[in-house]
């Protein structure tokens, strides 16, 4: 009795919590100068904080949001959801060992990495002859120079499992925003494959997914879409919603012709027979043709591309992303029924058509400057060098902008000057930074300090026999972004 009366005067007596909230992002100075211009903790304009029902205590969910429709939820099979299936991005878990800008490079580094393993499982083998009891822990060689284990690897190497090379697991992927590269894709060498098996089996199968920020992601909310395998933190944590998802065919296999207009086997260009599915629903398609039922007719209605489209729209949304910031932290996303569904559609296709298409899309005219050296020489050695190990004239090592200020010109050589970068540009942020930031972090030069690995990004250059490759590929997602926002910015409200 006496403790329940304890634990009840205590009850009476909780402690308040006071909060305040002095913006993002800041610095420790910047947080130091605050408190100091408010004259201390004393000066400070605190407010008292209650959690909601949902234990929130700030950055409070809002309700509305829970009544959207989810995009996937795999904690409740029953549950309604937009696409049926979707799956995290790929995990190498050995990332210097399985991506690299060079595909050659990138088969050799494998075969030595495989060839090593399988030596193990055979000396360990021989080992547990004699000593049965060897426990694969104490016995790997963990020379990081030879391998990169994990517990999966060490798994196979218990059960004296060989694994070979397999070519046909180098395939592209997007390992950061609007940066492609090469990657070993095996289930026995990545840490984790989730579902992309079933979302890119295989070179040749064609598909688009819409990636966003995975659940506590500390980035502000964010989506890009892909045609090519991506990786886990492509955007943080990321989860991936794709347009169709696949199951081979096993050899000999009879496929018996479905009536489910969904479902269709596919062979274009693959090594293997897979049956296409389109991962969503026939029961979501008819309710959003229910809802925007005055907006379609029976010669053009409305479909699961429009659908999906959509999705991508509303996700870009700057009032969507600044109104559930905090729902978008804690859960997937839910998109609602907004008042104007074509708008957000069609701008979801240009969105799409920008974002697929960077490789090959239009060009911002930015002024190429080059070095006095440079321009003196003729096309005939300029070429020449350009085939030799020397730098001259696109060969990067580390861009960089002149200043923190100064945002307008990229220093990409000792060579060449890039200038005229629109201050629009660096509005079009994802996963945390600007899409050309991460062109500029990613097409570098970088020596892995384990492994050893050098990962060069002009061998993809080379490799594609197009030396102005980055250049231009800087230049055109200079105008993506331009555009992106400039579509995103033309987005009505969403009228929930």
């Amino acid at each position: 009795m006496n403790g329940y009366l304890k634990m009840k005067n205590k009850m009476k007596n909780q402690a308040k919590i006071h909060y305040h909230d002095i913006g993002d992002y800041l610095d420790r100075d910047e947080k130091l100068r605050i408190l100091a211009d408010a004259d201390g903790l004393q000066g400070v304009a605190w407010q008292v904080v209650t959690p909601n029902a949902k234990y929130d205590w700030i950055n409070q969910r809002d309700d509305c949001f829970d009544a959207f429709h989810a995009l996937g939820d795999k904690k409740n099979d029953n549950a309604e959801t937009i696409f049926g299936n979707y799956s995290r991005g790929l995990a190498s878990g050995r990332d210097s060992w399985c991506y690299h800008f060079s595909r050659k490079q990138l088969a050799d580094n494998t075969k030595r990495m495989i060839a090593f393993y399988n030596e193990q499982v055979d000396e360990y083998t021989a080992k547990c002859k004699v000593f049965p009891e060897t426990k694969v822990d104490d016995f790997v060689d963990n020379d990081p120079k030879k391998i990169a284990w994990d517990r999966e690897l060490k798994i196979q190497l218990g059960k004296f499992n060989h694994h070979p090379f397999e070519k046909h697991s180098l395939v592209q992927a997007m390992y950061r925003p609007f940066c492609k590269t090469h990657v070993y894709f095996h289930r026995r060498f990545n840490s984790m494959v989730y579902q992309m098996p079933q979302i890119f089996p295989e070179p040749g199968v064609e598909n688009v997914v819409i990636c966003v920020c995975g659940i506590g992601s500390t980035k502000d909310f964010s989506t890009v879409m892909t045609n090519v395998l991506p990786d886990i933190q492509l955007l943080a944590n990321g989860q991936c919603f794709p347009l169709y998802t696949y199951e081979r065919v096993a050899s000999g296999e009879l496929l018996v012709a479905s009536e489910d207009e969904n479902t269709q086997l596919t062979t274009h260009n693959t090594q293997h027979k897979y049956i296409r599915r389109e991962n969503i629903s026939d029961a979501m398609l008819q309710k959003f043709r229910e809802h925007y039922s005055p907006l379609t007719t029976r010669n053009s209605p409305l479909s699961k591309e429009d659908i999906f489209y959509y999705v991508y729209g509303i996700l870009n949304s700057r009032e969507y992303r600044e109104r559930f910031a905090a729902e978008l932290k804690k859960q997937l996303p839910r998109v609602p029924f907004a008042k104007d569904f074509w708008t957000f559609s069609k701008a979801g296709r240009q969105l799409a058509d920008l974002h697929l298409n960077y490789e090959t899309g239009e060009m911002y005219p930015l002024q190429e400057i080059m070095s006095q050296e440079i321009r003196a020489a003729t096309v005939t050695e300029r070429s020449i060098r350009a085939r030799s190990v020397s730098k001259y004239p696109y060969h990067v090592e580390q861009m960089r902008f002149p200043s923190k200020t100064d945002k307008s010109r990229i220093i990409y050589n000792a060579h060449l000057t890039l200038e005229g970068i629109p201050s629009e540009t660096y509005k079009y942020v994802v996963n945390g930074k600007s899409a050309l930031e991460w062109v500029m972090e990613r097409y570098a030069v970088t020596t892995h300090k384990d492994s050893g690995i050098t990962n060069d990004p002009n061998d993809w250059c080379r490799e594609h026999n197009n030396d102005r490759y980055i250049v231009d590929l800087i230049k055109r997602v200079v105008h993506l972004s331009v555009e992106s926002v400039k579509i995103i910015d033309g987005l009505p409200e969403l009228g929930i």
